[in-house]
């Protein structure tokens, strides 16, 4: 027997109190991040960062989230962060709206879908390799420092099974995932000693967001994912359910938890 997915937040009185932290969520404005930025306002994170590319679409998420939660101050910063500096700049922002940034979550996603190997050009393969894994790890750069300082801080990034589990199609994919894996658990021990936690999730296939939209739309890809959805016995992950994830390893409860790769997928996979 399996439970009802949970869409709403954790409550404060369970050990999810952010009144006074700092929030920055890169990616902030669709899908897991506008999810996990909602439910830290929830839980009384006044203050929040929330980068982008799109002006618009950060304009529509700062809107959303006054709707749900009108004490909420939310700051958008439109930024490229695969962009050396633009990182450095984001953090230099958080820092004048928030005074402090406890919790960072990388929640970037690169507009790819999954093609064989023998189809993507070079060039495309370096701009997936760069475009999925450089951004989380320059904010991460960007804020260890902050965090260190301090003596504490947890960040948080969203990569994907695609780093674990070989599956056709996801070669630049899997290895760029792969990467922000390794880049964040070889940070976790660098981090451990100044009281920083790095933590990342791996889900699979996260309905209701472009990238399932963008998987399915393609007869390959969603002839490999129809069978991977099969396999979804728990029920098809929803950004909620990230979210919820992303609360637990940002709080004081998951205090002794850093340098783990958690998969988040509805029983998909056992990795």
């Amino acid at each position: 027997m399996t439970d009802a997915h949970i869409t709403s937040a954790p409550s404060p009185r369970d050990g999810y109190d952010f009144r006074g932290t700092g929030i920055v969520i890169a990616g902030g404005t669709s899908g897991v991040g506008l999810s996990t930025a909602r439910y830290f306002a929830d839980c009384g994170a006044a203050k929040q960062v929330i980068v982008g590319r799109s002006e618009a679409r950060g304009k529509d998420a700062v809107t959303a989230l006054a709707a749900s939660n009108p004490e909420c101050d939310v700051l958008f910063v439109a930024a490229d962060i695969n962009e050396v500096g633009a990182a450095d700049d984001v953090v230099r922002q958080a820092k004048e709206h928030l005074g402090d940034v406890d919790v960072l979550v990388n929640s970037t996603v690169a507009q790819y879908q999954p093609t064989l190997l023998h189809n993507i050009a070079p060039k495309k393969l370096m701009d997936i390799l760069v475009q999925q894994a450089l951004g989380p790890v320059l904010m991460s750069r960007a804020v260890v420092d902050v965090m260190r300082e301090r003596g504490r801080g947890s960040i948080v990034t969203i990569a994907s099974d695609a780093a674990k589990v070989p599956t056709p199609g996801e070669t630049g994919i899997g290895a760029a995932m792969a990467a922000i894996v390794t880049f964040s658990q070889t940070l976790a021990v660098e981090a451990k000693r100044y009281g920083v936690r790095v933590n990342v999730l791996t889900p699979s296939l996260i309905v209701n967001t472009g990238s399932y939209d963008r998987a399915m739309s393609a007869e390959f890809s969603k002839k490999i994912f129809d069978k991977i959805v099969s396999q979804a016995q728990l029920g098809l992950t929803e950004p909620e359910d990230l979210a919820n994830a992303i609360l637990f390893l940002a709080s004081p409860l998951s205090r002794l938890i850093t340098g783990q790769v958690i998969s988040v997928n509805g029983g998909i996979s056992v990795v």
